[in-house]
């Protein structure tokens, strides 16, 4: 065999252990239910409104642009409609990629790093794969997971190969233009500080300083103009307001004084162990970290250049949510995986010391699942009691046996310790969603409430809906037209004047009896109602009236037991 074929061959057989286990757990997790609202069900509204109104230019949203978000995403989610046709499948399945395609970069990446540690770019992506909240958050057909993809690409052109040590400047201008038309200027925080620190990791950028900062320079000016590119016409089409938005206030607004999500500066660090879980509870990773000294390898100076002023940066920035440093969960894999492999070659003995395994994980799985077993008990002798604890302990016994299989696996010791532990994350992770998806998910499938407000929207009768509207029903309803902001008082009595068969969707948290007298349809929806009422009846009960009786008896979806007997 050639040598270019037999180092193909390797790479490929490098790949199998993590890459199909996770793209079957990720394929089994994510069609297991429906798409997730708010996260996804937004998304597909766009880009459906998008398809429908053919707005390839200017994302738009009920029925106005949509200044938040940039196409790239949504362009790629028409791609697979164009050959397949509209449905949620093609979008679900573009998430998977995106997934594999982190894992691939960020072992390629390893490779790149350490050098001389090869174990590394076997343990980065085991150890990626297990982070269960990334895992969950992949599941959303949302951004961050091809922003993803687009700063590990990115950074991977910066790196050094072993006949080439100048960066490919070129692809990563590219890299920062596909990340800046995926989630806009955020992008470039992402790669900012591994380029502008590159000095105090890579040595060609040490020894060419001017190079370095000149060609990187002109390589974020590429990815600018790539932006710009879109921006500028999308921004004389979408009008004036869509226009300020887009340039000025969008990303000003998340940074200082947020209009949305804004959070205390110290916000993210108690959330760091639960985003790390497992191996945020794995003694062995904190005692590879802490026993860490200089000199450092290129890569482990690269993960902290990278991962601690991202950290910083985002800290400072107003809006927080956990999902918006998704990217650096890769470089917190690189960052265990690399201290790891320091401990294995430096201290064996603690490499090795069995006090330092995964036995706290094993012993917390095997108590979990004893809690699992026993929630049955607990809530029929009024121990415990909740929408989640009454609605899961229907099979909860079932899934006591998985976890407490899955913690023993982690009280054995020897060789593959971080496979044992990456594969005891994974599949609890996706045990709990099926879990959810078996219990819990019927409190947030919108189904029937799309379909009905889609049949109504067919029939061109009016929707209006009493609070905000984050496109939760258009996409599954493949609504035409934009549904109306109303308010109580007022315009709620102007709707259902102007029209009298016309539809409100209203969220309320408790339930009253004329929902279950008057209204078209009632369903749980997560710890509230959505309730969709013919509007003339709604505003004759808001006035003091009392409504015609219906012609048929209000639709009443998905209620558990628990909610039942909220309702009496």
């Amino acid at each position: 065999m050639a040598s270019s074929s037999y180092s193909r061959s390797e790479h490929l057989r490098s790949l199998w252990p993590w890459l199909p286990l996770w793209t079957l757990a990720a394929l089994l997790a994510i069609f297991s239910h429906g798409p997730m609202p708010l996260y996804s069900t937004r998304t597909l509204a766009v880009a459906w409104e998008m398809w429908n109104h053919h707005y390839w230019l200017v994302p738009h949203i009920n029925g106005t642009p949509y200044s938040e978000k940039v196409p790239l995403l949504f362009w790629l989610i028409h791609a697979g409609w164009f050959v397949f046709g509209v449905n949620d499948i093609w979008p679900r399945v573009l998430e998977v990629i995106f997934g594999g395609a982190q894992l691939v970069l960020v072992s390629v990446l390893a490779q790149r790093l350490f050098p001389n540690r090869p174990w590394v770019a076997k343990g980065a992506p085991w150890i990626l794969l297990a982070l269960g909240y990334a895992f969950l958050f992949g599941l959303q057909i949302m951004y961050e997971v091809l922003l993803a993809v687009w700063v590990l690409a990115a950074l991977l052109c910066l790196t050094p190969k072993a006949h080439r040590a100048e960066p490919r400047w070129l692809l990563f201008g590219l890299c920062i233009g596909a990340g800046l038309l995926t989630k806009g200027p955020v992008m470039l925080l992402h790669v900012a500080f591994p380029w502008l620190l590159g000095p105090l990791w890579n040595d060609w950028a040490r020894d060419n300083r001017a190079r370095w900062y000149g060609r990187g320079l002109l390589s974020v000016l590429l990815g600018g103009a790539l932006l710009l590119a879109w921006a500028l016409p999308a921004g004389f089409s979408g009008g004036e307001a869509y226009r300020q938005r887009l340039f000025f206030t969008q990303t000003a607004g998340r940074v200082v004084d947020a209009f949305d999500h804004a959070r205390p500066f110290w916000w993210y660090l108690p959330a760091i162990p639960g985003l790390l879980f497992p191996f945020s509870g794995w003694p062995r990773a904190w005692v590879a970290l802490i026993t860490l000294r200089r000199p450092l390898d290129m890569g482990l100076r690269f993960a902290l250049c990278w991962l601690l002023p991202v950290l910083l940066a985002f800290s400072f920035i107003s809006g927080k949510q956990w999902y918006y440093p998704l990217p650096e969960y890769a470089g917190a894999a690189l960052l265990i995986a690399g201290a790891i492999a320091v401990l294995r070659d430096q201290r064996p003995a603690l490499a090795t010391n069995p006090w330092l395994g995964t036995w706290p994980l094993g012993v917390a799985g095997i108590l979990f699942g004893a809690f699992l077993f026993a929630l049955p008990l607990l809530v029929a002798h009024n121990e415990l009691h909740g929408e989640w604890f009454d609605t899961t302990q229907r099979y909860s016994r079932f899934f006591s046996v998985v976890f407490v299989l899955l913690g023993a696996l982690l009280l054995l010791r020897g060789r593959g310790e971080v496979r044992r532990l990456a594969v005891a994350g994974l599949v609890g992770t996706l045990a709990l969603n099926t879990l959810f998806t078996l219990t819990v998910w019927q409190n947030f499938d919108l189904r029937p409430s799309a379909h009905l407000l889609g049949a109504a929207d067919t029939e061109h009768r009016a929707i209006g809906l009493l609070g905000t509207y984050e496109g939760q029903f258009h996409f599954e309803g493949r609504l035409t037209h934009a549904i109306e902001r109303v308010y109580e008082g007022e315009s709620l009595q102007a709707f259902a004047q102007q029209h009298p068969d016309g539809l409100v969707v209203e969220h309320p948290d408790k339930l009253g009896a004329e929902a279950l007298r008057y209204a078209l349809l009632v369903q749980p929806f997560r710890s509230g109602w959505v309730v969709i009422w013919p509007a003339a009846s709604l505003a004759d009960l808001r006035a003091g009236r009392v409504p015609p009786e219906p012609v048929h008896p209000t639709r009443v979806y998905q209620v558990d037991d628990w909610r039942f007997r909220s309702m009496q």
